[in-house]
């Protein structure tokens, strides 16, 4: 008979396995690129976007009213996309939790603007040896005023 014991991080510090969570240096790096990332989605900067997100098939985008499969269709609709201020009046909370050196997640709720509704935004960050840091998948939604079920 096997003893489960809960999962933790573990925190010895192999490179390829430290997975300590919000080392304030990597924090500081994901802060600074997601706020570079927001500013080009304000001013459509096309050549940021897509520098933000991996160049693969595999990356994943689900928008407001559109699915992005792959970085083709995400560069796509970021071309389409019209200029404008963009669908955020306010920030509500960022959350940014980093494991290790190579891995994290940013998570945004936001004031909807022009409505009564919170928005909510997260990203799946990884680095990578040739490429740097890059949004793996990122997905913006908002929350139902009554639930659906």
């Amino acid at each position: 008979m096997s003893h489960m014991t809960p999962m933790s991080p573990v925190t010895h510090h192999d490179p390829m396995r430290d997975m300590t969570p919000n080392l304030p240096d990597v924090v500081a790096e994901l802060r600074t690129l997601f706020e570079r990332y927001e500013h080009a989605l304000e001013h459509k900067l096309v050549d940021v976007l897509d520098d933000t997100f991996w160049r693969s098939p595999h990356t994943i985008r689900y928008a407001m009213h559109e699915n992005g499969y792959g970085f083709d269709e995400i560069h796509a609709h970021r071309v389409r996309r019209p200029p404008g201020p963009g669908i955020k009046e306010k920030r509500l909370r960022l959350e940014i939790l980093t494991l290790g050196r190579d891995f994290a997640t940013v998570n945004l709720e936001f004031k909807l603007r022009g409505h009564d509704l919170v928005g909510r935004q997260s990203q799946t960050w990884v680095r990578f040896p040739d490429a740097g840091w890059k949004v793996v998948s990122a997905h913006v939604s908002t929350v139902n005023p009554a639930p659906v079920w």
